[in-house]
């Protein structure tokens, strides 16, 4: 009898074991579908301002993150954005008005959203800052920020086109004025042992974004990489390769499906991954934190999300992830 219950509670455990995580998995999807929270604290609205353009879709990734931990979080959460600088203060400056309960801002050109992040801290409404401006984010009173520091982030790519044996490559920044694109390509310059250049073009025109690299392709037959600073324009750069004929390897900046599968295909060579899905998320939720307990992370750094180098060998897996929008 013994031996028949040990038997039978083993049968048991196991069952638990091997279900109980998909079940707990399937319970988190139910409620989520439902909009339901996980906690009972009061309905906090949180605005999230970004200085995307339309159409990014790194930034359907960031939101991704943000509205998964809203629901969790019983957040109300709104989002905007603008790609110059001063329509994002006044963006900012309109959260603050509807007296909102955190505010999530990218600080892509500081010096323009300063005064709009001193107004919402002196309104008494706690701030996080987001892939953009770690440099200035404690100095402008923000709790703390969640992303990729973007000069690491560059010296990673010298890193790995050193690795690859690459001899001249060339970066493209979309966004002129952007620190952190210029974090980048001046990060990638400094350990690149080999010659790189740096080619500005305007990100909101793509067939101007394919001439230009095409241009310097044709004009330059030694550049063996191109490296660009955002997932949209990786595609763009493979139609310029093969436009001008070269033989350059696309390299890129940010994940998507369509990174995923150029990785995979091996139209690309390498993504730098700095997990937009956990910025958003991270961002309520710490936010989330401070109102329910003055919890802050970080200690006076950033909270890194990134960089991670994603070559053929893990796209595969990865391809998922980013087919449902959260890599």
């Amino acid at each position: 009898m013994g031996a028949v219950l040990v038997a039978v509670l083993g049968a048991s455990l196991a069952g638990c074991s091997s279900t109980g995580g998909k079940r707990a998995e399937d319970a988190r999807k139910a409620q989520q579908a439902q909009g339901r929270a996980a906690v009972n604290t009061p309905r906090w609205t949180v605005a999230m301002i970004t200085h995307s353009g339309d159409g990014d879709t790194f930034w359907d990734i960031v939101q991704s993150g943000a509205k998964q931990a809203a629901v969790k979080d019983n957040i109300k959460f709104l989002y905007s954005h603008h790609d110059e600088a001063q329509q994002q203060a006044q963006l900012v400056d309109a959260a603050i008005d509807k007296k909102v309960d955190g505010i999530i801002v990218t600080l892509a050109k500081p010096d323009a959203m300063k005064a709009a992040v001193a107004r919402a801290t002196k309104a008494g409404i706690p701030v996080v800052t987001v892939n953009s401006g770690s440099a200035e984010s404690k100095k402008f009173g923000a709790l703390t920020h969640i992303g990729q520091d973007e000069t690491i982030a560059g010296e990673a790519v010298g890193e790995e086109l050193n690795k690859r044996g690459k001899k001249k490559a060339l970066c493209v920044l979309h966004e002129q004025g952007n620190v952190g694109h210029e974090q980048r390509c001046d990060g990638a310059k400094k350990t690149f042992k080999g010659e790189l250049k740096n080619l500005y073009v305007e990100g909101t025109n793509m067939p101007d974004v394919q001439s230009s690299i095409e241009a310097k392709l044709q004009a330059d037959k030694d550049i063996d990489a191109v490296v660009t600073l955002g997932a949209p324009f990786a595609d763009t750069a493979v139609k310029a390769k093969d436009g001008a004929g070269s033989k350059a390897e696309i390299d890129t900046f940010d994940l998507n499906e369509k990174v995923a599968g150029g990785l995979k295909s091996g139209t690309l060579g390498f993504a730098v991954d700095q997990q937009p899905y956990l910025q958003g998320y991270e961002a309520v939720d710490l936010l989330w934190l401070y109102k329910y307990n003055a919890d802050v992370l970080g200690g006076g750094k950033p909270v890194l999300t990134g960089p991670q180098i994603i070559t053929k060998d893990q796209a595969a897996e990865l391809e998922e992830y980013a087919k449902r929008g959260t890599r």
